[in-house]
C-alpha cells in the first residue's frame, strides 16, 4: 500500500461518531486524555470508588448534549481537567445488567499544560484518584477489554505520528426560510426558529473541538448559524462572499484561498458555508493535504442544515493526509 493509499484508508475506517439513536440503547462519550512528559506519552487513567475499578473518563449524555460535549463535559467532571478533542478513537459497546446496551463513544484529548495547572480535581465519591502512566502500564491496569480495544486505536495513532492534530470543521447553515417564503434576495434570506435553535445546540460541539477562527460566507442564514458560536467564544467572524453560494453559482467563490490559508494556520476553525458548496469545501481540504480523494468525501460534504463535518489534520505535517473525518448532526 502507497503512502496515498494508507492515507485514505486512514480517513475511511476512522469509526464514525454517530450512531442510530434508539430507546433500547445508553449512549455516553469520552476520551482517551494524553500529555507528554519529558518526551513520554502518559495516559490518564481514573480510579473509580464504587465500582473498584481502573478505566477511560467517560459518562451519560445529557439531555439536549451531542456526543461531542457529552466527552468534554465528563472528561472535566471526573478529572477537573478541560480539554479539546483530537480524532475519534473508537466506539465500545456492552450491555448493562438491565440489558440495555452502552454505547460509549472515544477521542483522543490532549491535555496542556495550562489545563493540569488549573486542574480542579480532589478524591470523591464516584473517583477515587486520577493517575497517568505510560501505555504500557495502561493496558496492565485497565478494567475492561472494551477499554483495550480503545487504547489499541489510539496506540495506532501514535505509532504512525498522527496523535497531535487541529480541526478544520465544514458546517452547513442552519434551517433557513424556503425561497418561496422570502421575497428578497437569496443572501438575505434569515433563519427559521428551528433554525436559530440549531444555531445554539451545536455551540458546544463545535467549542468541543476547540474551535476558534469562524470564516462564514456573508449570506445572512451563514452568519445568523455561527453568531451564537461567536458570542460565546467572544471572537469575531470573518465574513467572506469566497465560500458564498451566490459566488459559487457565478463563478467567482475561492474556496481554495480560504481553505489553504486555514491549513496552512494549523489551528482549530469552522468554515459555514452551504449545501451547494461544500462538496468543493471538501475537495480542497483534500488537495491542500495530498489525500486521495474519495466517496468519504462526498459522505462528509452531504449534511443536513446545521450539520458539520470534522477534518481533523496533523498538527506537525498538515500535508501528510487527512486523519480523519466526522460528521455531527444536531438533535433540535
Amino acid at each position: 500500500m502507497t503512502v496515498r493509499q494508507e492515507q485514505r484508508a486512514r480517513a475511511e475506517r476512522t469509526p464514525p461518531p454517530a450512531s442510530k439513536w434508539t430507546d433500547k440503547a445508553v449512549y455516553a462519550a469520552g476520551a482517551v486524555v494524553w500529555r507528554i512528559v519529558d518526551g513520554k506519552l502518559r495516559i490518564l487513567l481514573i480510579h473509580r470508588t464504587k465500582y473498584r475499578d481502573v478505566t477511560l473518563p467517560k459518562g451519560k449524555v445529557d439531555p439536549g448534549e451531542m456526543l461531542a460535549e457529552t466527552a468534554v463535559r465528563e472528561v472535566h467532571e471526573e478529572t477537573g481537567i478541560r480539554v479539546s478533542l483530537g480524532v475519534p478513537v473508537g466506539v465500545s459497546r456492552y450491555h448493562l445488567a438491565s440489558q440495555k446496551q452502552k454505547v460509549v463513544h472515544y477521542w483522543a484529548a490532549e491535555a496542556t499544560d495550562d489545563a493540569i495547572r488549573t486542574s480542579t480535581f480532589v478524591p470523591n465519591r464516584e473517583i477515587a484518584a486520577v493517575e497517568w502512566v505510560s501505555a504500557k502500564k495502561a493496558r496492565e491496569r485497565l478494567s475492561y477489554p472494551v477499554d483495550l480495544e480503545i487504547l489499541d486505536f489510539f496506540t495506532n495513532l501514535v505509532e504512525d505520528g498522527v496523535l497531535r492534530t487541529f480541526p478544520v470543521i465544514a458546517l452547513r447553515h442552519a434551517k433557513a426560510l424556503s425561497r418561496s417564503e422570502w421575497d428578497g434576495t437569496d443572501a438575505a434570506r434569515p433563519l427559521t426558529e428551528r433554525g436559530r435553535k440549531q444555531a445554539a445546540s451545536i455551540v458546544g460541539p463545535l467549542h468541543a473541538f476547540g474551535a476558534r477562527k469562524i470564516v462564514t460566507s456573508d449570506a445572512v442564514r451563514c452568519i445568523e448559524t455561527v453568531r451564537p458560536l461567536a458570542k460565546a467564544l467572544d471572537r469575531k467572524l470573518v465574513k467572506t462572499e469566497k465560500i458564498s453560494q451566490d459566488a459559487w453559482e457565478d463563478g467567482t467563490s475561492d474556496l481554495r484561498a480560504v481553505v489553504g490559508r486555514r491549513v496552512r494556520a494549523g489551528k482549530p476553525a469552522v468554515l459555514c458555508s452551504h449545501g451547494p458548496v461544500l462538496p468543493g469545501l471538501l475537495s480542497e481540504i483534500a488537495l491542500a493535504t495530498g489525500t486521495i480523494q474519495g466517496s468519504y468525501l462526498s459522505s462528509a460534504a452531504d449534511l443536513e442544515p446545521g450539520a458539520f463535518s470534522v477534518v481533523h489534520l496533523s498538527a506537525t505535517n498538515p500535508g501528510s493526509g487527512i486523519i480523519s473525518i466526522e460528521t455531527h448532526i444536531p438533535k433540535v
